[in-house]
């Protein structure tokens, strides 16, 4: 099903910097269809093409701005209130619903386990690098199998906040 009603973006002051996120208005509660430490056009580009708004401005929804606000205050659970729609196929939109339940962080391998098949390491990857709903699809949390930081879109300084501030918060 396509979607191309109209989105909104706003942007918010994390540990990692300024989180912008596009959303859409679902009966007065919040839908993210992208966010991360970019601007609104670079995310625009990441939602998949079914789900791309053609007009976007700019408001805030503050169901967001509080559940930004409590993972701040480190409870990392606050964001699970806000819905997020990505598209992907069966293992990666799987993969997204089981990275919204991830509290700490675990390695690809145990990522790929959790999403239902263990052997599927590289398909867990690609699930994080086409996560288009950063922060409210953690997939900074999940890291090498050395513990290493591995990529993030945003840059491994972002992950590396992200990562600190909820082991303080924790």
């Amino acid at each position: 099903m396509t979607d191309r009603s109209p989105a909104f973006t706003a942007t918010i002051s994390t540990v990692g910097g300024e989180l912008t996120y596009l959303w859409r208005d679902r009966g007065g509660a919040p839908v993210i269809i992208a966010s991360g430490w970019a601007e609104a056009k670079t995310l625009q580009a990441l939602v998949h093409p079914d789900l791309r708004p053609e007009q976007v401005s700019r408001r805030s929804h503050p169901a967001v701005t509080e559940a930004v606000g409590g993972w701040a205050d480190g409870a990392a659970d606050s964001l699970d209130a806000i819905a997020v729609e990505q598209r992907g196929g069966a293992f990666i939109g799987h993969a997204w619903q089981v990275l919204r339940t991830v509290r700490g962080t675990i390695t690809y391998t145990e990522f790929a386990a959790r999403s239902g098949n263990p052997r599927a390491v590289r398909a867990a990857a690609t699930a994080c690098a086409r996560n288009a709903a950063a922060l409210f699809v953690p997939c900074h949390r999940v890291l090498r199998s050395d513990g290493s930081l591995g990529g993030f879109r945003y840059g491994l300084q972002v992950k590396q906040a992200l990562i600190a501030h909820e082991k303080r918060a924790g």
